[in-house]
C-alpha cells in the first residue's frame, strides 16, 4: 500500500505517514487505533498488543524477511532530515515529467568568484532526471566536483548541492520557466569562502544552456567529464554585459535610494531566466 493510499484510508496527511515511516514521530493513540483497525481488516487477529512485538516478531507475523525491513530502523536516525525534506523529495519524484524536461541538459553556471567579485567563476555541469526520480545536478571545474539535486516547489527550483572536495553544502534557489525548454536560469547561491574562516557568502548565479543530453547516461557522463575540464575563469569578453551586470551589482540602502534593491534578491522583474518553445536542432 502506498503512503498516499494509507493516508487516505486513515484520513491523515500523507506527510504525516512519511514521518511515521522515517521514525521522526510515532502515531498518536487515536491514529494508532485507526491504523490497528485497518491492519486487522487485512490481517485477521491483529490487535494493539501486536505493536509490543519486537522487530523480528512483527516481520514473522507479516511473513517478510527481517533483513528486508532493517533499513527502516536505520532510517529512524535520519528521521529529522526525512521529516524536513521527505515531503519535498516525494513531490520531486512525483513531479510531472513535463515540469522536469525544460531543465534537462548541459549548463554553464556563472557567479562572482568568491573573494574576487569582479572576476567570473564558471562551473560546467548537467541537469537530468535521475533513476530514482529526483532531478540530479552535477557540476565541476578546476578539480572541484558538485553533486546534488534540484527540487521543484512553489514555482522555483530549490537545490541542495555538496561541494565534494570541501565537504560543504551549497544551497541555490533558481527562477523557472513556463515554456517547454529553459535556455537560461538565474537565482541566488549560498556557499562559503575557501578562507580560513569559511566565511558565508551569497551571490547571484546565472545558468546558461550549452548542450542537450543524448539520453545515454554513460555517454552523457563522458560529456560532463570533458566539460568540467574547461577553464573556470574565462575572459571577461566571453560573458555578455547583461550577465556581468546581473551578477556584479550594488544593493543596500544607498542602492535602494537610487532605484535598486535594498536586499540581495532575484526578482522576476529583473530575472534573466528565458525559455524556448522547442529544442533547437
Amino acid at each position: 500500500m502506498s503512503r498516499g493510499r494509507l493516508a487516505s484510508e486513515l484520513g491523515v496527511d500523507k506527510s504525516l505517514v512519511g514521518r511515521w515511516v522515517s521514525g521522526a514521530v510515532n502515531p498518536s493513540s487515536h491514529n494508532l487505533e485507526n491504523l490497528t483497525r485497518l491492519i486487522a481488516s487485512k490481517r485477521d487477529g491483529f490487535t494493539m498488543l501486536d505493536w509490543d512485538r519486537d522487530f523480528a516478531g512483527l516481520a514473522t507475523l507479516f511473513e517478510v524477511e527481517p533483513t528486508l525491513a532493517e533499513p527502516a530502523l536505520k532510517a529512524a536516525a535520519g528521521g529529522v532530515l526525512d521529516a524536513l525534506f521527505g515531503p519535498l523529495q516525494e513531490a520531486a519524484r512525483n513531479a510531472d515529467p513535463d515540469r522536469v524536461a525544460p531543465y534537462e541538459g548541459f549548463w554553464r553556471s556563472t557567479m562572482a568568484a568568491p573573494g574576487q567579485p569582479v572576476r567570473m567563476l564558471c562551473i560546467y555541469g548537467l541537469i537530468r532526471r535521475a533513476e530514482h526520480g529526483l532531478i540530479e545536478f552535477r557540476g565541476g571545474c578546476a578539480g572541484l566536483l558538485y553533486d546534488g539535486f534540484l527540487l521543484p516547489a512553489e514555482g522555483k527550483l530549490f537545490a541542495m548541492v555538496l561541494d565534494v572536495w570541501a565537504r560543504t553544502p551549497v544551497a541555490m534557489i533558481l527562477n523557472t520557466v513556463s515554456l517547454p525548454r529553459a535556455t537560461r536560469l538565474d537565482g541566488l547561491v549560498l556557499t562559503a569562502l575557501m578562507d580560513s574562516n569559511r566565511t558565508p557568502l551569497a551571490t547571484p548565479i546565472v545558468f546558461e544552456r550549452i548542450g542537450d543530453l543524448c539520453g545515454d547516461r554513460e555517454a552523457d557522463n563522458r560529456t560532463f567529464d570533458e566539460l568540467k575540464k574547461r577553464k573556470p575563469f574565462p575572459e571577461a569578453d566571453e560573458f555578455s554585459p547583461e550577465v556581468q551586470a546581473h551578477i556584479v551589482r550594488d544593493f543596500g540602502p544607498s542602492a535602494a535610494l537610487a532605484g535598486g534593491d535594498q536586499l540581495l534578491m532575484s526578482s522576476l522583474a529583473r530575472s534573466l531566466t528565458t525559455g524556448a518553445m522547442a529544442a533547437q536542432k
